[in-house]
């Protein structure tokens, strides 16, 4: 089961996510890169997968091969990076 990177809404993980599948909640597209399980800020072009390609809109549907939906939800993606960047920064820290 992932979610609507845009509103949340649970999307059945086991329908295949098409470039023109768009959410039933708030219409938006669903492959794009932030609801995609190889998305990751800060490898090149923020994917761990081998793109040939930046691709540059991350929030609008694309052509990508390698998407699978992982679709973390808009309201968890700041707690998420609030989490990595202290634990960066504890593994990290000048202090002993």
């Amino acid at each position: 089961m992932g979610k609507c990177y845009f509103c949340g809404l649970e999307i059945d993980g086991s329908q295949k996510i098409y470039r023109s599948s768009l959410c039933p909640d708030c219409g938006k597209d669903l492959k794009i890169c932030y609801n995609c399980k190889f998305y990751a800020p800060g490898y090149q072009w923020d994917c761990r997968e081998s793109i040939s390609e930046p691709v540059r809109d991350k929030d609008s549907a694309n052509f990508c091969d390698f998407f699978s939906f992982v679709g973390q939800g808009g309201k968890n993606t700041n707690q998420e990076k609030q989490k990595a960047r202290s634990v960066f920064e504890k593994l990290f820290n000048d202090e002993q």
